[in-house]
């Protein structure tokens, strides 16, 4: 019996009913249209593409821009019993042709896996003896972002297409200007996009801007007044391990993260801030992409931000579980 998207959700998420537009995207992919979805971070992108892939025959490419989102979404699809799998740089040739002959004769649901992966010949050549169900590009605004000069490989996902030409697109992000979208749409040689978009007001957020001539003591009043959980944001990685060491001299628990750590050192720095063992982690823009954390109580930006886009996505980050937080 083919079970109903609501049937799904129960089953897995044990939610009895979608947000909106959640539905209405997972309906569009099943109707085998290429879809276009703007949802407010933490509006639940993933079951976006998850549900419709579980009721679909055949296999889910998902494709993400960081090993860290790739593998925290695996960790959670594992832990519901559902089989998927993850090729990246790090893996050796041996490992990626053996997790790629099991995409094709084994029964995993969703293989997570970069652009550049993609363009790979050994991925192209199983590409074609894959029964692909649909493709899901998670943080599409990548394509824009960094498509242009330091990851190419964004402009060249929809060679996918060149080998299942009938297999559905959707593209999710929570931050996306109209030309962004535009560009989205016309990299990914989206057809006849159907668009479904979510207001991006988050009314548990509190958006404050303080004038203040020193920015570090107004740091330490604000962490002391709001209790909980926090990320700290600056421009520059240097900025990162300073500040942090700041936070600790004044008994606030602090890490630090920024993309010139090593795979190893991040990870272990990520998860000690998920289980509080570290109260604050204060980081360059690197961090956060697809941190599923819900109860940040504060995300402080002590620098302006590249674009106001890239503002509202980094603290759309705190309150991810409904409850009051101070951006």
């Amino acid at each position: 019996m083919q079970h109903t998207p609501e049937q799904i959700l129960k089953q897995y998420w044990g939610h009895n009913s979608f947000r909106t537009p959640q539905l209405q995207v997972i309906e569009t992919i099943l109707n085998r249209k290429d879809c276009l979805a703007l949802l407010p971070t933490g509006g639940g992108k993933s079951v976006c593409f998850q549900v419709p892939a579980l009721l679909l025959d055949g296999i889910c490419l998902v494709v993400s821009p960081l090993i860290a989102l790739m593998e925290d979404q695996i960790h959670q699809l594992k832990a519901k019993g559902i089989s998927c799998a993850l090729i990246h740089s790090g893996m050796g040739f041996d490992q990626i042709d053996a997790t790629l002959d099991h995409c094709i004769y084994g029964q995993v649901k969703f293989l997570y896996l970069s652009p550049e992966r993609i363009q790979t010949e050994l991925f192209q050549v199983r590409l074609s003896k894959m029964k692909v169900s649909m493709v899901a590009v998670d943080e599409a605004h990548c394509i824009s972002a960094w498509g242009y000069d330091f990851r190419p490989p964004y402009l060249k996902i929809s060679r996918i297409r060149e080998v299942h030409p009938d297999v559905p697109i959707l593209a999710l992000t929570a931050s996306a200007t109209e030309k962004v979208c535009a560009d989205i749409i016309e990299k990914l040689e989206l057809r006849n996009a159907v668009v479904h978009r979510k207001s991006f007001a988050r009314e548990n957020i509190s958006f404050v801007v303080r004038s203040c001539e020193h920015k570090e003591k107004q740091l330490i009043d604000i962490l002391r007044r709001v209790p909980g959980c926090a990320i700290v944001y600056v421009r520059s990685r240097k900025a990162t391990a300073e500040l942090s060491a700041l936070l600790n001299r004044n008994q606030i628990t602090s890490t630090f993260y920024h993309a010139g750590l090593t795979y190893t050192d991040r990870k272990k720095r990520q998860a000690s801030w998920i289980s509080n063992e570290m109260r604050v982690m204060v980081a360059t823009n690197a961090f956060g992409m697809g941190i599923d954390k819900p109860d940040v109580r504060a995300v402080i930006h002590m620098d302006i931000p590249e674009s106001l886009e890239a503002y509202y996505q980094e603290a759309g980050r705190a309150g991810r579980d409904g409850n009051k937080s101070y951006a």
